[in-house]
């Protein structure tokens, strides 16, 4: 069920109607059972799967915090088993096609899978938070007792599908509070989902009729032409993604809860680092707390910190797809990460680009320059194959001022909505973190309706004829 399908508005008022007219009591067991529902829709099978790891979960949860003689190994198995789940669903053929690649020139050709595996929607954001919950219980964190609430933590339908990536330290309290319902709720919510929805369909949709065009057939296009069509990825999947995080932030607001925000206008970074600390909030700390400190983070030799950068960036790209070009992404990630450290620990020591480092200029550039090295990586991100994706970074880089030959139908509705993206950003940021910052609200109501009517009459005027799914839906 899509965020932005007619199922999804008829199945969101119903179950938030539900839930704050039902005793407080049953409220979890009515949410839980919505998120299975939501689940469930697209392939009931699965909702097997979800419960059975959540079971297994909370069982290894309560026995590591009451084993501690055998706590570690315990951790051990319940991480096995998380990511050996994981990796039956998302890498089998990835793993079978790369032994045979291996394997063939001495002679050895392994057979491919006689049977059809199917990704499940969610699977890695939800074993993240598994994986997540069984060690900082291994860590000292108390396991949640209450086996409905664990098993909402898990299945929460707004964020079960792409994230973000909840803690349960943070959500599992949320449950307990058993408030009335607020006007604040609704207000915070709606202008979320609406917000969402108008990123997603207005911006992320009518940018998708320039990208897939140039990326089905780069070919047959000049640098310059495939320098738009990065730059329309690059705001296609940041509208598409945090399109989806606004609407998923929203509908768990309407139920009075709170989910991690996951952007922070990551474009106006002023660095690779920078830039992690504002994309994909929540995996990008996930990674840093589970796996890149783990290996050792920081605290360790040079050779050995360049070591965790790149296979923690390197995994985070296995992370997103069980493909060459996605690995290729996240060790580009990985690269530039290690080239920034060291840029930047040689300009502390450089006493004399003190007062140009501060300057406004060199930050205007340093976001230039970031976001460009940002939108090279994305070509290996959006592109089908390796081979794809280094022809279209050498006509990037050998003819970047190439004449524009694409012509496109839609072009001029792209060309229209592009001067006002960072207006849209910047100010769609600033109202978000003031309706989250306030205890009540006082925006006037004439103001709020006057954007509410402006951002519906945009979505009617702008949709496009087709509306793609969520491209994080496949990860």
């Amino acid at each position: 069920m899509l965020f932005n399908s007619l199922g999804y508005l008829v199945f969101l008022p119903t179950v938030v109607l539900l839930f704050w007219l039902v005793p407080k009591f049953l409220r979890s067991s009515i949410l839980l059972i919505a998120s299975y529902v939501f689940y469930m829709v697209w392939k009931p099978i699965y909702g097997l799967l979800i419960f059975g790891l959540t079971a297994v979960n909370y069982v290894f949860g309560l026995a590591i915090a009451k084993n501690q003689k055998h706590k570690k190994l315990l951790l051990i198995v319940a991480v096995s088993v998380n990511l050996l789940t994981l990796a039956y669903f998302k890498y089998a053929y990835f793993t079978v096609d790369l032994l045979s690649q291996i394997g063939a020139p001495l002679g050895i050709h392994l057979p491919p899978l006689a049977w059809q595996i199917i990704l499940p929607l969610g699977i890695s954001f939800f074993v993240f938070e598994f994986i997540h919950y069984v060690v900082d219980v291994y860590r000292g964190g108390k396991p949640v007792r209450s086996f409905i609430d664990f098993a909402l933590f898990a299945s929460f339908f707004p964020t079960q599908i792409a994230g973000p990536i909840k803690r349960y330290q943070d959500f599992i309290p949320q449950l307990a509070v058993k408030d009335k319902f607020k006007l604040q709720y609704f207000d915070e919510g709606m202008w979320l989902i609406l917000f969402g929805l108008f990123k997603k369909v207005l911006f992320a949709d009518n940018l998708a009729v320039v990208v897939n065009s140039a990326f089905a057939n780069p070919e047959l296009l000049t640098g310059a032409d495939l320098w738009l069509a990065v730059y329309a990825f690059a705001f296609q999947i940041y509208f598409d993604f945090s399109g989806y995080t606004d609407m998923a932030r929203g509908s768990a607001m309407l139920f009075g809860y709170k989910v991690p925000l996951n952007f922070n206008l990551p474009y106006l970074a002023g660095s690779i680092a920078e830039f992690w600390h504002r994309w994909h909030i929540s995996l990008s700390t996930w990674l840093r707390d589970y796996l890149y400190i783990p290996l050792g983070g920081s605290r360790c030799s040079r050779f050995f910190n360049w070591r965790n950068l790149f296979l923690t960036m390197a995994l985070g790209g296995l992370w997103h797809g069980a493909s060459m070009h996605f690995f290729a992404w996240g060790a580009y990630q990985g690269i530039a990460l290690i080239l920034h450290k060291e840029l930047k620990a040689w300009m502390d020591s450089q006493s004399w680009l003190a007062n140009i480092r501060t300057s406004a200029w060199f930050h205007v550039l340093s976001v230039v320059f970031t976001f460009h090295v940002v939108c090279i990586g994305w070509v290996f991100f959006r592109a089908e194959t390796m081979d794809s994706a280094l022809s279209i970074i050498g006509k990037l880089l050998a003819a970047p001022f190439a004449a524009l030959t694409m012509v496109n139908v839609q072009e001029p509705v792209i060309f229209m909505i592009l001067p006002f993206v960072l207006l849209l950003l910047v100010t769609g940021q600033i109202v978000s973190g003031y309706l989250a910052s306030r205890q009540e609200i006082k925006v006037p109501l004439f103001v709020r309706a006057v954007c509410v009517s402006a951002l519906i009459a945009l979505l009617i005027v702008f949709t496009p004829d087709t509306s793609p799914r969520f491209i994080y839906f496949q990860f």
